[in-house]
C-alpha cells in the first residue's frame, strides 16, 4: 500500500481562457478525439470542454494529441455508449492561457461525493430496499493565508462577483495534476486567531468531477 503526503503540492486558478472553439464530434473511444475548427492547440495544454454529454461538461482535460481540426483528451474514456451517446458530444473546448498561483495554502478541504440512496417498500416483499441514486454536490473548501498584495485575491474575487466558472489545478509532490472545475465563492474577510496566521477562504462548488494524471 502507498502512502502519499501532500505536503510541497501547489496550486493555481485560472485566470485567463482562449476563445472557445467548436466541437463538431466526439469519438467513443479510449481517449476522446474531438473534431474541432480550426484550432492551435498543443500536446500539454489543459482545456475546458462544454459538452452535451453532462458527464464530460465543464471538466478540465490533458491534451495528448493535437492537430489543426482535431484534439485527443488524455485519458478520457467515451468507449460506454450508454453514458456517451453517439453524437452527444458536440459543444466547444477552450485553452487555459494562464495560470496564477495560490500560494501559502493552508488547507484544501473537499467534500461531498457520498453515495445517495432511496428506501423503497414493496407490498409482497418484508424487508425495504435501498436504491441508489447518484451522489450528493463536491465542493471544495480553500483556507489561504491572506495577502490581498497577491494575484490570486484579485482572481478570485472576480470570478466571484461574475459567476464565472474557473478551473483549479492542484499539482502533487510527484508531479501528478488534479484538475476541478466549479464555480468560487471567496470571502475576502481574513479570520484572526491569537498566535496563528491570518486566513482568507474559498470555497468551490464543482460542476463536473475532477480529472485526475498519474504524472
Amino acid at each position: 500500500m502507498a502512502v502519499s503526503i501532500p505536503n510541497g503540492a501547489t496550486f493555481a486558478v485560472a485566470s485567463a481562457y482562449a476563445t472557445a472553439v467548436g466541437v463538431t464530434a466526439a469519438s467513443n473511444a479510449s481517449e476522446c478525439v474531438l473534431t474541432t475548427a480550426a484550432n492551435t492547440l498543443a500536446v500539454g495544454d489543459f482545456v475546458e470542454y462544454t459538452s452535451g454529454w453532462p458527464r464530460a461538461n465543464l471538466r478540465v482535460f490533458r491534451v495528448k494529441a493535437a492537430t489543426s481540426t482535431s484534439v485527443t483528451l488524455e485519458g478520457f474514456d467515451t468507449t460506454a455508449t450508454k453514458i456517451f451517446p453517439a453524437g452527444g458530444g458536440v459543444g466547444s473546448v477552450r485553452k487555459v492561457t494562464t495560470w496564477v498561483p495560490i500560494p501559502f495554502m493552508k488547507a484544501f478541504e473537499v467534500s461531498g461525493g457520498d453515495p445517495k440512496y432511496n428506501t423503497e417498500e414493496f407490498l409482497d416483499y418484508p424487508d425495504e430496499m435501498q436504491m441508489p441514486n447518484g451522489f450528493s454536490a463536491v465542493s471544495v473548501t480553500m483556507t489561504i493565508a491572506d495577502d490581498p498584495t497577491l494575484p490570486h485575491h484579485n482572481v478570485l474575487q472576480a470570478a466571484t462577483d461574475n459567476s464565472a466558472t474557473v478551473a483549479v489545478k492542484v499539482v502533487l509532490p510527484s508531479g501528478a495534476p488534479i484538475l476541478y472545475s466549479g464555480l468560487p465563492g471567496f470571502n475576502p474577510n481574513p479570520t484572526l486567531g491569537k498566535g496563528n496566521a491570518m486566513v482568507v477562504k474559498c470555497g468551490l462548488a464543482l460542476q463536473g468531477r475532477p480529472v485526475r494524471y498519474a504524472s
